[in-house]
């Protein structure tokens, strides 16, 4: 066995003991990551249910009733039937209702010509879900409108062509299966960033690393040491974080788990890369834990297409977030998990992802010099 090897096996054996007798290390790369993923996949939802609508009734014939029975018929509205329009909309100016459906006193009359109309207004200050509200609102009394012409009644104004409605790749319409493969870029982002460039930063304040240099070991053995036990303990969140989305919030996983895994493997190189820069850079526990969160969590929170479309922002902004390796395993494992196995995208990104990670591995050697300041 050549030398290089022998110290590349002693000094990773050191690198396990050291992260195993760390119970801050190990909180960090496995208790951290279902925490995580426990708060944000029961936490945060996209999904709109039970939307208060205030139905003000100014008209209490049978015909109206009918009209807006399809409110009730749906999990996604909770409707408040009220008779008058001024306690509505003092409700909806407290925001103790989302919305409201008005159905004016001469609905019956004007039904009987053909020209009935509802009224549907809904509170705007959340663009985002006043926006979802009054697409259900519409989706439920549209729907009765299409059971009444189906039973060959008079229809409400709303139509009476038939609709087949089919939703790819989120066949259950929920959030948490577009959440949940995210939730894994940002733990991943946070193990292999955050607690390398906390843990290396670390012995670069002890002086550890500089007792390293003394010896007959090599930059390269050194960072090669580092990379592999932080890298284990990442594919270990990564493997708690795959049986939690399939079996705790079910979401399918419809491409090849061997690839989703190589991408996975690929990113975090390009994580643990990005915390040996910020360690080697910076040299202390303090700042590298907050640029560390500046420079990768934070950014692929909220510029990597995890909570919004980028093609909705600003182009600055957007310009930004497609910088962001983050971004192209974002896309990656919510086409993997949710699409399938889409080659020209996996290849292009996978593409992407090793060209960051041999960048930000070669800054890693160059920034680590084996030289006291």
């Amino acid at each position: 066995m050549s030398g290089f090897w022998r110290r590349l096996i002693a000094l990773t054996r050191k690198e396990t003991r050291q992260l195993v007798r760390d119970p801050s290390s190990i909180a960090i790369g496995i208790l951290l990551p279902i925490i995580l993923i426990l708060i944000f996949g029961f936490g945060l939802s996209l999904d709109v249910k039970n939307a208060p609508l205030a139905v003000v009734m100014e008209d209490s014939s049978p015909a109206a009733a009918d009209a807006v029975a399809g409110l009730q018929l749906t999990p996604y509205i909770a409707p408040v039937m009220l008779s008058s329009m001024r306690e509505a909309e003092l409700l909806m100016r407290e925001r103790r209702v989302d919305g409201i459906v008005r159905v004016p006193g001469d609905f019956s009359r004007r039904l009987a010509a053909g020209d009935a109309r509802i009224q549907v207004i809904v509170h705007g200050a959340d663009a985002g879900r006043a926006s979802i509200v009054l697409r259900y609102a519409t989706a439920a009394l549209g729907g009765n409108a299409q059971r009444q012409a189906d039973r060959g009644q008079p229809g409400t104004g709303i139509g009476a062509v038939s609709i087949e409605q089919r939703m790819w790749f989120n066949s259950a319409n929920t959030s948490t299966w577009y959440l949940v493969p995210g939730l894994i870029v940002l733990i991943m982002t946070l193990v292999g960033a955050f607690l390398t460039a906390l843990v290396m930063a670390r012995e670069w304040e002890r002086g550890t690393l500089e007792a390293l240099f003394v010896t007959p070991v090599r930059p390269v053995e050194i960072l090669l040491a580092k990379i592999i036990p932080y890298f284990g303990i990442g594919m270990v969140g990564l493997a708690l974080c795959l049986v939690a989305a399939r079996f705790l919030f079910e979401v399918p996983m419809v491409g090849s788990l061997a690839l989703l895994i190589l991408a996975a493997m690929l990113y975090m190189l390009v994580a643990v890369g990005i915390g040996l820069v910020i360690s080697s850079v910076t040299r202390n526990q303090f700042l590298a834990s907050q640029v560390a969160l500046l420079a990768s969590f934070l950014p692929s929170l909220m510029l990597s297409g995890f909570l919004f479309d980028l093609r909705n922002v600003p182009t600055a902004v957007r310009i930004v977030g497609q910088a962001l390796p983050a971004t192209y395993f974002m896309e990656l494992i919510r086409t993997l998990f949710l699409a399938g196995d889409v080659w020209p995208l996996v290849l292009r990104n996978c593409a992407i992802l090793v060209v960051y990670a041999v960048l930000l591995l070669g800054l890693a050697r160059f920034v680590t010099r084996k030289q006291l300041d």
